[in-house]
């Protein structure tokens, strides 16, 4: 029997609002453990929630940017569970009116074609405390951070749209870029600010019928979260055709024996107006400003990279899928650099070796306006491209500006061809064979009387000056 997946997402997104969802306490998880807290967030009896206007703002351009349509009103919810990160016994939700309804993304099928992967509905939560298990001689204990406690976030629920671990991984990655370019999370799956939860059964193919569903936790990866979901699919699978009865529970993804393990029985504890916060009423101008508010969607900012500065669709695609790369090289072209060189030295050069240093490019040594510099010395012959990609080097270590690295360094690009006369002439002579097969119309020996001359000059010649006199000396010797 030929079985498919049914798979819907539970994305939580940590907003980066200066303070937690419902107090003034600085939204800093990562300080020295329980730094950031009061008595709101420490849930202790008697405090008084009150919601943030700047992640209500922040979670409206979430939904904004997801296609979501906002709810004129919404409202939070008591969400009742028992665990340690959540001693007062629930948590502040969105279950019943959610913040927004609707949106999706459209991503392109393993078939070509277009498909919608919808969402379901956009909601506000705070987030809970975080748990530290460690050991205590031979004893494991566990430890609360009341750090996250009362952090700002929204939960994106989907449909079960998704059929394919392909799919999952596209989506997270499309909705990663647009809440990005929203500027309401940096949503690092590395680091927690994104976090998702998948919910996965399986079926005949062709079957209505929606089964039992395990939710799958802990992929911080969007590796991990393409091998978890194919993993517990395979591992269903398998149940079903041995007689095994799925039941619903939580599973935890360990990426070490890239399985799939239990974690805890799935409890859905009652859900209960909160009386403390008030209702949110979104005015029709309120929602018509947060619209306005919205920046261009990586979309619309490939569009118009293409068009600008002519460039196909698959590279503006590239370099609008991160807003700070699409930032990085509109500086460039902006700092006088054309557009081509700007896309290739950024993506093929930038960006390798800030991943090599494992650094973002927001925190990149080498400003726009310092490889723009070293572009235009490219552009003008000053230097070669091996010149210009050591100094690029040298910009890493020591931050100089290009003009002075070349300047200390000598790497003044040789172009004048009286100065490159003997060189070539040395080449030739001492390359017959290569000559010949030049004569022949084999391009490699061109290539390689170039690399001699470039290397008697210590690769300070100028490529094209050397390449021109090679083919009139050849031709003239003909």
């Amino acid at each position: 029997m030929d079985f498919e997946a049914v798979i819907g997402l539970e994305i939580h997104v940590e907003l980066n609002c200066p303070t937690k969802l419902f107090c003034d306490c600085p939204n800093r998880p990562g300080d020295e453990p329980n730094l950031n807290t009061c008595p709101t967030c420490l849930w202790l009896p008697g405090a008084q929630p009150r919601l943030s206007q700047a992640a209500l703002e922040k979670a409206a351009l979430v939904c904004l940017a997801l296609d979501a349509e906002l709810q004129p009103l919404s409202a939070f919810d008591q969400k009742v569970y028992y665990y340690p990160d959540l001693p007062k016994g629930y948590q502040l939700s969105q279950a019943h009116q959610p913040l927004a309804r609707g949106g999706g993304i459209e991503l392109t099928a393993e078939s070509g074609s277009p498909r919608m992967l919808r969402i379901h509905h956009i909601h506000m939560e705070e987030d809970v405390a975080r748990l530290v298990h460690e050991m205590e001689g031979r004893r494991p204990i566990s430890l609360v951070d009341f750090n996250r406690a009362g952090a700002p976030l929204v939960e994106i629920v989907t449909e079960p749209d998704f059929r394919s671990p392909r799919e999952a991984m596209e989506f997270v990655k499309a909705l990663r870029t647009r809440i990005r370019y929203a500027g309401a999370s940096d949503c690092s799956l590395e680091t927690g600010t994104l976090r998702v939860d998948a919910n996965i059964s399986v079926r005949p193919r062709g079957s209505a019928e929606m089964n039992t569903k395990v939710e799958i936790k802990n992929m911080n990866s969007i590796r991990h979260v393409g091998d978890a979901i194919a993993h517990e699919i395979e591992r269903q699978v398998a149940a079903v055709q041995t007689g095994e009865t799925v039941v619903l529970h939580t599973r935890l993804w360990d990426p070490e024996k890239k399985a799939t393990v239990p974690m805890r029985a799935k409890f859905a504890g009652p859900c209960v107006p909160d009386p403390s916060v008030p209702a949110i009423e979104l005015t029709a101008d309120w929602r018509a400003l947060m619209r306005a508010r919205l920046p261009e969607m990586p979309a619309a900012r490939a569009g118009r990279l293409a068009t600008q500065h002519g460039l196909t669709a698959d590279e503006s695609q590239a370099l609008s899928a991160d807003p700070e790369i699409a930032g990085y090289f509109e500086a460039l072209v902006g700092g006088d650099v054309a557009p081509r060189p700007a896309m290739h030295w950024l993506l093929t050069q930038l960006l390798p070796a800030l991943k090599e240093r494992r650094l973002e490019l927001a925190a990149s040594p080498v400003a726009p306006r310092r490889l723009a510099g070293l572009l235009r010395m490219l552009a003008r012959d000053e230097i070669n491209a091996n010149a210009a990609r050591e100094v690029l080097i040298e910009m890493f270590s020591t931050g100089d500006a290009p003009e002075d690295i070349v300047a200390a360094r000598g790497y003044q690009q040789v172009s004048d061809p009286n100065a490159l006369e003997a060189l070539i002439d040395q080449a030739l002579a001492a390359n017959p064979a290569a000559v010949a097969d030049v004569r022949n119309g084999q391009g490699k020996a061109m290539g390689f009387l170039i690399g001699q001359v470039m290397q008697a000059s210590g690769g300070k010649a100028n490529p094209k000056i050397i390449r021109d006199q090679l083919n009139r000396k050849i031709d003239a010797a003909g």
